[in-house]
């Protein structure tokens, strides 16, 4: 063998080392990764039931009902869509309507998302970052108005 040979033969199975871990890593990661979406691109790219996901805006007004016992049903929305929300188990103290939410879960089949956890926002002037930039994709979140600031700060990497 000569040493060119030699060489490719090393940087391939190098590469086929790399891919291989890689590969085994996202294999092992493929349960684990969820995708946020606002209500817009939830309703835009309709996930099969099943498919879990983070959905963050506002709760609705008017539409909190408690369904007996520790049940739920709510919607999230960004002004232009609502996804309507059930969800199972103790709220967080601050969650009501008007305010940011992000919920994750899964799509169930009937169409309604079933969440899992349910995160509010933990003070007046704080809006988590995904949901803040979803609302600016939108148009709800005017630039000129005051963004709260953790969340200014979260997006420049400062954290209060």
């Amino acid at each position: 063998m000569t040493r060119k040979t030699r060489r490719l033969t090393l940087i391939g199975a190098a590469l086929a080392v790399f891919g291989l871990a890689t590969g085994l890593s996202l294999f092992a990661l493929r349960d684990t990764i969820v995708f946020f979406y606002g209500p817009s691109e939830y309703a835009e790219k309709a996930p099969q039931p099943g498919t879990r996901l983070r959905i963050g805006g506002l709760v609705k007004a008017g539409t909190f009902v408690k369904e007996g016992g520790q049940t739920y049903r709510f919607a999230v929305t960004d002004t232009k869509h609502d996804v309507e929300v059930s969800y199972s188990g103790l709220l967080p103290d601050l969650f009501r309507e008007g305010q940011g939410a992000v919920v994750e879960g899964a799509v169930g089949s009937d169409g309604i998302f079933r969440a899992d956890s349910v995160l509010a926002k933990h003070d007046e002037r704080y809006m988590p970052r995904e949901v803040a930039d979803a609302l600016k994709k939108q148009g709800v979140w005017k630039e000129g108005e005051a963004m709260p600031e953790t969340a200014a700060g979260a997006q420049k990497g400062v954290v209060k």
